[in-house]
């Protein structure tokens, strides 16, 4: 494959699904923290995300001082952010919740009350699980926000073309995809992020050498 990119996504012009992006405002705003080796991955979704909502930053790097660092914004209110990422469940959380697709919790592991002020943003991981790891450990003002947990619907769109060490894992595109309509964002969202997702994996596959 070329080594030519794309200037707008990084990606080979094969691959390339800026011809199908569409805007897509949302409320919520997404924080992508993504670890640097996984910059230059062909598949890597953090590109499909920034150009479709206006309300996405992409911060590449290892570690930031805080929330606040992150999104370089002195105002950044840490209760008013979550962190999807694995995480173990308080035994509060009732059964019925613990088979809902995206479980909204508090940062100590439970249900996050209903008169909580409304999330202004999540926080997602970028990379490996491996590297999501790291990232999680070099960035310590994470545990003084809100968790999302996944269940997600659906297997990754990713299929073979890049395994996921368990089933819960998917991209990060998948992630936030699942996430916005839980937090008020319309589900149309969600099959749009979908939808381009699946046209660039797709392409990937019409590459491949049959």
């Amino acid at each position: 494959m070329s080594e030519e990119r794309c200037d707008k996504c990084g990606k080979p012009p094969a691959i390339c699904v800026c011809d199908r992006v569409v805007s897509l405002p949302t409320k919520v705003r997404v924080l992508v923290l993504r670890h640097p080796q996984e910059d230059d991955a062909i598949l890597g979704t953090a590109p499909l995300l920034a150009a479709s909502l206006p309300s996405c930053e992409v911060r590449t790097g290892l570690s930031w001082a805080s929330l606040a660092h992150a999104l370089d914004r002195e105002d950044a209110d840490p209760t008013r952010w979550a962190v999807v990422y694995p995480t173990k469940l308080d035994a509060s959380v009732s059964p019925e919740a613990r088979e809902r697709p995206v479980l909204v919790l508090d940062r100590k592991g439970r249900e996050r009350a209903e008169d909580a002020p409304p999330l202004e943003g999540i926080v997602v991981l970028d990379g490996t699980w491996s590297q999501a790891k790291a990232l999680w450990w070099r960035n310590p003002w994470l545990l003084k926000l809100a968790r999302v947990v996944l269940r997600p619907r659906e297997p990754s769109i990713y299929g073979r073309a890049r395994k996921e060490p368990r089933r819960e894992y998917v991209s990060t595109l998948e992630a936030v995809a699942d996430v916005l309509p839980a937090l008020g964002e319309p589900e149309s969202t969600r099959d749009q992020l979908r939808r381009l997702m699946r046209t660039m994996v797709q392409r990937h596959r019409d590459q491949q050498p049959r």
